[in-house]
């Protein structure tokens, strides 16, 4: 059981009746998540979900058995878990940590025990899974019209969405896997938007220093799932 102090950094928790807040309280888990942490692999089982409070998690597609290309983020705006949500036992993608940080967690059982009631958890729930279709559908729109420059600039910009600030963990070589590009690609890329005073990188940490000269940067895609979550976060 966790204290249901800070819970309401999660939009989803945020949304819920005083009283299922507190009852879902007694299941959750917290826990400080590192990167790479593994939520769930191809195929495998799905045991617990996760609530991110500060945490990135990414959720990516695999083939011959290594990372293609980020499929979605979520962050402190949804669950990490939605397949269990939907009925699934399993999925071919995999979810592991992207950006360290705060999360709680509930076992697959115990979420399906809140949602049998069919009350607030559901209903938020449903809201967050339509604005995750809009991500991914966009980012295929994206991954196959926009430059690398652009899809970083709007990647770096959705991640302060999800972190709720400017600076975060990020090595050059999570963001090629992210963007689905070499590691060489991946510096270039981050050199160039340096260049231009939009971001300071150091030592494996991103500082966003000109949001407003990122947005110009990112194409428009970012704009359109941002528009989205805002719906799920209040953010309208």
């Amino acid at each position: 059981m966790v204290s249901e102090d800070g819970l309401d950094r999660n939009a989803v928790l945020a949304a819920l009746p005083a009283d299922e807040l507190s009852r879902i309280s007694r299941d959750l888990d917290f826990l400080d998540a590192r990167v790479r942490h593994q939520v769930y692999q191809p195929g495998g089982p799905i045991p617990e979900v996760y609530f991110p409070l500060a945490s990135v998690f990414s959720m990516v597609g695999m083939a011959d058995d290594r990372v293609l290309v980020e499929v979605a983020t979520i962050g402190r705006e949804g669950m990490v878990g939605l397949p269990v949500f939907l009925g699934a036992a399993s999925t071919p993608h995999a979810a592991f940590c992207q950006v360290a940080g705060p999360a709680v967690k509930i076992t697959a059982h115990s979420l399906r025990q809140v949602l049998a009631d069919d009350g607030g958890l559901h209903a938020a729930l449903n809201r967050f899974t339509q604005a995750t279709m809009v991500q991914i559908a966009q980012n295929v729109v994206c991954n196959n019209s926009h430059s690398t420059i652009q899809r970083a600039a709007r990647w770096l910009l959705t991640t302060r969405d999800r972190v709720g600030g400017d600076e975060f963990l990020l090595t050059q070589e999570f963001l090629g896997q992210m963007l689905g590009v070499r590691r060489p690609t991946a510096s270039d890329t981050a050199r160039r938007i340096h260049a231009q005073d939009l971001i300071r990188y150091r030592r494996g940490i991103i500082t966003i220093t000109d949001v407003a000269g990122l947005q110009q940067m990112a194409c428009s895609c970012y704009a359109i799932v941002k528009a989205e979550f805002d719906l799920i976060t209040g953010n309208t």
